[in-house]
């Protein structure tokens, strides 16, 4: 328990210290990002060095003895997706925006009004959902996503909306499902043990956590198959 705490507390003077980059980086977009991958790549860091945390990403196989893959029908031409991914700790949030190639999430517009943090949010690009809104909100969001991925962003998105406990998954809200058909992107779901070692509550655990990258599954899938897709492979 010793070590969680003092994680705890050098990570909130962490994340003091980066505040004044931040503020620097507000002048430019690329220069925020650049700022934001640092400090969760830094977050890992402490994490490994104070805590003995590791993680390792498995990819789906692209050959198997030799011989390559047959081709997915749901991948796109283009490579563009949709990343849903379980959601137990910050820990996954630092790892899939220091390995995924120009990342932005879906987020309650609250966060944005963190002040720096949120800031450097908005900046960045993430995506601000107003969830009182309803189907207008929904409109209003899918045609943003749309152009950020036009762009050359890779959405990822928390489907069951929150973080959740290893052993206890939680229904999948709908609103990826009405992305991915709507835009016509397939989905990469992405399972996960990291609530393993640093939960949302309690004691971290030295060890190596795991993401699991699964194989692309059509934007036509139901609630159901996609979350067996995620839960695959996770706590």
């Amino acid at each position: 328990m010793f070590r969680t705490i003092l994680f705890k507390i050098i990570l909130g003077l962490y994340f003091v210290a980066w505040s004044p980059l931040l503020l620097v980086g507000l002048v430019s977009k690329q220069l925020t990002s650049r700022f934001i991958i640092w400090d969760a790549k830094g977050v890992l860091v402490l994490l490994r060095v104070i805590c003995g945390v590791n993680y390792k990403i498995y990819y789906p196989p692209t050959e198997e003895n030799g011989i390559p893959a047959t081709p997915n029908d749901n991948e796109r031409c283009d490579g563009k997706a949709i990343i849903a991914s379980k959601h137990m700790s910050i820990m996954e949030v630092a790892i899939l925006v220091t390995n995924v190639h120009n990342p932005f999430f879906i987020l309650k517009r609250e966060l944005l009004w963190i002040p720096i943090y949120g800031w450097a949010f908005w900046r960045m690009g993430l995506q601000p959902v107003n969830r009182a809104r309803g189907a207008t909100n929904m409109k209003k969001l899918t045609h943003a996503v749309a152009n950020k991925i036009m762009n050359g962003y890779t959405l990822i998105i928390f489907p069951e909306g929150t973080r959740v406990t290893p052993g206890h998954p939680v229904a999948l809200k709908r609103g990826l499902m009405f992305l991915a058909q709507t835009l016509k992107l397939p989905i990469i779901p992405v399972g996960t043990d990291t609530g393993i070692y640093w939960p949302k509550h309690g004691r971290i655990r030295p060890g190596t956590a795991t993401m699991h990258f699964e194989p692309v599954i059509a934007s036509t899938s139901s609630l159901e198959e996609i979350g067996e897709a995620i839960n695959r492979h996770s706590a």
